[in-house]
Order: C-alpha cells, then structure tokens, then sequence
C-alpha cells in the first residue's frame, strides 16, 4: 500500500477521484492570494509561484499534469506569483510519522502503529492549544506520512518567527519548566502580540509530555543526554506513572539523573515538531486533496480527529486494485 504511485495512477487519480469539493475552504476562499507548487518527477517542489483564480483552473492543471505533489503556501500574498505583499501565514504544526524520535513500532517507514501514535499526539497538541491558549480556527490534515496542524486564528496568522517559536515550545513541552508556578511571561513586549505569555499551567503540560515519552520507550532509543543506564531505569520504573506517582518514580530514578531526564525529554518533544515549518512564513505544505505519490495516499482533511483511520479515508481506489491484481 505505502508503495510509488506510477504516471498512470497519478493521472486516473486526478481525472477520477480528485474533487474542488475536498480542498478545504481556508484555502478555496483565498485561492488567488495563494502560490502553488508541483513536483513532478519526484525529485522535489522545482516548479513554484503557480497561481489560479479558482477551483476550475487548479482542476485543469492537475488533470493535465498528474503532478508527483501538489504544494500550497501557509501564507497570503497580494501577488503570489512573486511571493510579494505578503499579508499573513497559517501557524503550522508538522508531525510526521516516520521522524517521531519516540515509537513503538520497528518499521523503516510508516505503518499502522507510528500513524496511531502521531496521531494521538497530534490530539494532545490540538488540545493544549485550545485549553491552554484559546487557539480556536484549527484544521487538522493528513499529510500521507504524518498530519499538519493548520492554525488561523487572527492572533496567530500575523505573527513572526519569535511567538511562533514560543508557542511552539510551550505546546511540545519543550523547555523544562524553572518551577511549579513559573511563568515566564518575559515575552512580552519583546515578540509581535503583547498581551501573550504563558499560562502558569505549562509544568502540567510539560509533565504530560513526558509521561508519554515514558510510557512509549522501547529501550532502544538514542536520547542526548540520557545515558543507557537512566534510560533502562526509567523503563523499570515507569509502572509508576501509570497511577501518576511521580513521587515514586523521581525517588527510584534519583532527582540528578530525574533533572537529566527532563532535559532530555525537552529535546526529544521539540523534535516530534519539525520546528522549521512551524516559525517558517513562507513555507508551502502539502495540498490537502493532493496525492502522495510516495506512499500512494491522499492527503486529506480530518473531520473526526478522534476516529480517524488513514488506512481507511485517505487510500485512493487504484491502491486496492493494485492489491487485487
């Protein structure tokens, strides 16, 4: 199934299954203030700074040329052809399957496990931005190999590389927090939103990512700055934080090499995010309704992010004759 897709799949994906109806409307509204991008050899996005004026001439274009990948920039330009008069950018959350530092699977791809595990982090991170920071204009997609988490808000959309980066810290639980009650709000008026800070709640959040990166261990993970010892002891005593007893597991792991721990981990959560896509204004990702013809899956948006089975909604129908024959 995680197979190439041939010219001829490409072009009787596109001309059978591919639909306007499936781009979602965040991109559809403003299609004229978008730049497209297409690979069509497989050798990368070499042919940029593609416009349309509406779904049918995008639909002309992929029918016509089967592109490998279809790409579409995160951010608004008034002449997107030239990538000037640039107005916003989605906030973007790239999680890829395949790149997770921490999985419990062994595959050298993807599979049905490491996608179940993006998954639920993709969940976790959803989650924290709307408790957390009240981030409400969220679009979840599939990507193929991983999910985009694709962010609107009016805060969000104007804001440069400095608050994305602290929010995207804080949200992958990337920093060990100083205290219990630390808040850290010395972003203000240093970065582009003012009245943002930190919520006093991120060591919850902090701890929760941890206790996932725990619980998920194999043993066989390369951590810098976890040392194969701590690693195996944290494996041992990880029972512990099933009850949430961190007061256990800290006492049997040791509070020097707990401290260990958490710097660790901080590095290893900033790594579930490729952090490059999430403070990058310019960056173009994945068309949603566009195929990956590296893995032969449809890149697509999740309705139900709670049920949602790739191996289900997002293989295209030439994949199951491909089975079949």
């Amino acid at each position: 199934m995680f197979g190439p897709s041939s010219l001829q799949e490409r072009r009787r994906y596109y001309r059978e299954e591919w639909s306007p109806d499936n781009v979602p409307n965040f991109i559809l509204d403003e299609i004229i203030k978008k730049e497209f991008g297409f690979d069509h050899n497989g050798t990368g996005p070499n042919d940029r700074y593609k416009t349309f004026k509406g779904p049918k001439s995008l639909r002309r274009f992929l029918r016509a040329k089967a592109p490998f990948a279809a790409y579409v920039s995160v951010a608004y330009y008034q002449e997107p052809r030239r990538r000037e008069g640039w107005e916003k950018a989605e906030y973007v959350f790239d999680v890829d399957a395949k790149d997770l530092p921490i999985r419990s699977c062994n595959c050298d791809g993807v599979c049905e496990i490491c996608l179940s595990e993006a998954l639920e982090i993709v969940n976790n991170l959803i989650d924290t931005l709307k408790s957390d920071l009240g981030i409400k204009n969220i679009h979840l997609i599939y990507s193929g190999r991983g999910y985009h988490i694709r962010i609107l808000d009016p805060d969000m959309v104007v804001a440069g590389t400095g608050l994305r980066s602290e929010v995207l810290k804080y949200v992958a639980g990337a920093e060990v927090p100083k205290s219990k009650f630390s808040n850290p709000n010395s972003i203000n008026n240093t970065y582009d939103i003012p009245h943002f800070m930190i919520p006093i709640a991120y060591p919850n959040v902090f701890t929760q990512r941890v206790k996932y990166d725990v619980l998920h261990l194999k043993g066989s993970e390369e951590i810098d700055g976890i040392n194969p010892k701590l690693l195996k002891d944290m494996i041992k005593y990880r029972g512990y934080l099933n009850n949430d007893d961190w007061g256990s597991f800290k006492a049997n792991i040791g509070p020097r090499r707990y401290k260990d721990m958490e710097r660790g981990l901080a590095k290893v959560n900033l790594s579930t995010i490729d952090a490059k896509v999430s403070i990058d204004l310019k960056r173009i990702l994945r068309l949603p309704s566009s195929l990956h013809s590296k893995v032969s899956m449809k890149c697509v948006e999740v309705k139900n992010r709670e049920n949602f089975d790739p191996l289900k909604e997002a293989v295209p129908k030439f994949v199951y004759e491909r089975k079949d024959s």
